[in-house]
């Protein structure tokens, strides 16, 4: 069976009970292996900062700890929405021993090097299903050639069409290792926790 993404029925924004003005573009949360936990989005949360910076974005306290009622509410409030890249993985197999071990570690490398049949998010469509939304994010790099192509018609479409495109840092524990080039650059402006590394780079590509 191949492996869809665990929250499909949200990818095309059309469960939006709101009018989205945001839009954060991930990459994949797998529907399986059962070890992925997340309730929603970026909801891995022992190793994933999402909900610690994104309210503090805001200047809001954190929501790491809080359900998945309360991080849509926020989403609702400030007019926010997710999708991902990818919507499936059709050659996943899921009584692959293996594939398990690669979709459970959450690592996009794995999924970009061991899969080469995927279903993907139209998020161009999106954009013009929904023209309320007027800035795009998308959390990942794309320096890798397989997230260049896909992100590459979103780059043209907001560049004439006046959205706000940005790719943010990882806010994952991927992050560390830009964390600790930053500290050891910056001697006098070492920061000690990685979410914290994390917001102040949000905050240096963030619209407000």
């Amino acid at each position: 069976m191949p492996c869809p993404h665990k929250f499909s029925s949200y990818l095309q924004l059309d469960r939006l009970d709101f009018v989205p003005e945001t839009l954060i573009v991930g990459t994949f949360n797998p529907a399986w292996p059962g070890i992925n936990t997340s309730e929603w989005f970026y909801g891995n949360t022992d190793d994933n900062y999402f909900w610690d910076i994104m309210p503090r974005m805001y200047g809001e306290e954190s929501l790491i700890a809080a359900t998945p009622d309360t991080w849509k509410q926020f989403c609702h409030d400030k007019r926010i929405a997710f999708t991902d890249l990818i919507s499936a993985i059709d050659d996943a197999d899921e009584s692959n021993l293996k594939h398990h071990s690669m979709l459970g570690g959450f690592s996009d490398k794995s999924i970009i090097h061991n899969f080469e049949d995927f279903e993907y998010e139209n998020i161009v469509q999106l954009l013009r299903q929904y023209p309320t939304i007027k800035q795009v994010y998308l959390t990942r790099g794309v320096t890798e050639a397989f997230w260049r192509h896909l992100w590459g018609p979103v780059m043209h479409y907001c560049n004439h069409n006046n959205v706000r495109e940005r790719k943010l840092l990882t806010p994952s524990g991927d992050a560390a290792y830009h964390q600790e080039a930053h500290n050891k650059d910056n001697p006098t402006d070492v920061i000690l926790r990685l979410e914290d590394y994390v917001l102040r780079r949000w905050q240096q590509e963030w619209h407000l």
